[in-house]
Order: C-alpha cells, then structure tokens, then sequence
C-alpha cells in the first residue's frame, strides 16, 4: 500500500512542491536574516586623492611669529550604496589617522622645539586620530559625511569630499625665554596620515571600509635670523609634495584612530635643549 502511494503522481508532486515551498522559504529567511548593505553590494566610483601643485608658502608678517601655509591634501568620492532597510541608519565618510609626525623648530645651538605625540613616538599605538575633535570617528562633519535612514526604497547616489593642510605658528624666538630677540634657524616637519573611506551602522557599530589612501606632507625651511624682517625665511628642499597612494586594498583601522585624543589634543610641545634636560612647554590637553 506504501508502495502505491508513493507511485502515485499526485504525492509525487505533492513532495516536490513541499521542496520547492521550504527552498524558497529557505532563501527568504536568509535574505531576511543578512544585513542588505554589505560591502559587494556598495559601489565605490570617481574615487581622487591628490595635494595641490604648489609651493609652501612663507608669511613673515608678525616680529613674534613665523606662519607657513602647506598646500591641501583633497580627497572626494563618488558612492552608490543600496537601499537602507527599516530601522537603519549609515554614514559615509571620510576618517583620518596620523601614523607619523617629525616637527622641530631649531634655535641654532641653543636648542630645539619640538611637537610631539608621545604615545605614537614610543610606539605604544599605531595611530591617532585626527578628527576635528567633536565629530568622531569622522574628520568632519559637513563635506566629509553623509547620512542615509531607512527604509530608503532605491539605491542612493552620494559624493563625500574632505581636505587638509598645516598653517602653524612658530616663534622667532627661543620659546621658553623672556626675550623677543629672534632666534630660529630652521623648521623641519615630517608627518604621514591614512585616510579611510567608510560605511559605519550608526547602531552596531559595524564599520566596512571602502577604500584607503596614504599620504604625506613635508616642509623644510631654512631662517636666518639676522635678516630683517620679510627677508629671513626661505624654502629648501623639494618645492612640491610627493602625491597621495590610492591602495589596491584596503587597510583595518586602528582602535586609536577611531576616538579620543585627537592628534591635536595629544600632542605636547617640548623644549630639547643642547645642553640639559627637556622641558615640556605645553601638555596635552
């Protein structure tokens, strides 16, 4: 009686639509249970990464302070990310890391000035961050961000931009004496960053990074400090910057990059002198 049973065409096709119901039941509940935004199902275009093709420029204008203005380091992005389930939301940004910073003002042979971020310099961490300080893990939060809530029905177009660049101050004179006479024969800075693209869940925290870019920034400048002044300061080394690396493949992101301290809150002004022990000038804040 079995037998004939299960010969008979309609349990047959009984059987194979039950198949058919739980397979497709199968794929439902897995595409239910998989986030909808995952990295291959985000598209990345249009992606530039560059440092303006001009010289450091020198200003001379204050007796108390040298200012320099670097060229900008600009990165922008084109990106296509698909539709935001219910009860989601996503930011698409820009996130920089300093991984390495040499800045010394030299006052002949008295000594040296020098910023410093003491965890980095020990090698206690990789990176720090450089947000803007309010908006973390992000650089900014007006170009270099954008938000997407769901539910979104379609796929969303959307651009981000950032850009960066020093504009210090230095005194002429020797930075812990009382005296305004100037002093400083050189500036030297050294200073690498990573960049992140990224797509970060605002509520698990899930982060998936798009693309990575290095880059650098160098300045050399020679003082002669018995020179009037406008006339003391002059620009050695190469008049331009090396250009930024786009990596074939992206780079994880640190811990330290991605909170607090940020690299201007963390780096600490010292006195080296030629002769003595160093001094702090100012802590981090």
């Amino acid at each position: 009686m079995n037998i004939l049973v299960r010969n008979n065409p309609l349990f047959l096709w009984l059987v194979t639509l039950t198949v058919l119901l739980t397979r497709t039941m199968g794929c439902i509940q897995s595409i239910a249970c998989k986030p909808r935004v995952r990295r291959e199902n985000i598209v990345v275009y249009e992606v530039s990464a560059s440092i303006d093709q001009c010289p450091t420029v020198i200003e001379e204008n204050s007796p108390i302070v040298l200012r320099y203005k670097t060229p900008y380091f600009r990165a922008s992005a084109g990106i296509v990310m698909p539709p935001v389930p219910r009860n989601e939301t996503w930011t698409v940004g820009w996130i920089q890391a300093c991984t390495q910073m040499e800045f010394y003002n030299t006052y002949g042979d008295i000594g040296m000035s020098s910023w410093e971020l003491p965890e980095l310099r020990e090698g206690r961490v990789k990176a720090i961050s450089d947000s803007d300080g309010v908006s973390y893990p992000w650089y900014g939060n007006t170009t270099e961000t954008v938000t997407l809530t769901g539910p979104t029905s379609k796929p969303s177009r959307l651009t981000v931009s950032m850009n960066d660049n020093f504009y210090p101050s230095v005194t002429w004179a020797v930075p812990i004496s009382n005296s305004n006479t100037p002093m400083l024969t050189h500036i030297t800075r050294d200073q690498s960053f990573i960049t992140w693209l990224v797509a970060l869940n605002a509520a698990t925290k899930e982060r998936i990074v798009l693309q990575t870019v290095r880059w650098r920034m160098r300045v050399d400048i020679a003082v002669d400090p018995s020179m009037p002044l406008g006339s003391r300061a002059t620009l050695v080394g190469r008049p331009h910057q090396e250009q930024p690396q786009i990596l074939n493949n992206p780079e994880p992101i640190p811990p330290n990059a991605l909170g607090r301290p940020n690299a201007n809150d963390a780096q600490v002004l010292m006195w080296r002198p030629r002769r003595g022990a160093p001094l702090v000038v100012i802590p981090p804040k």
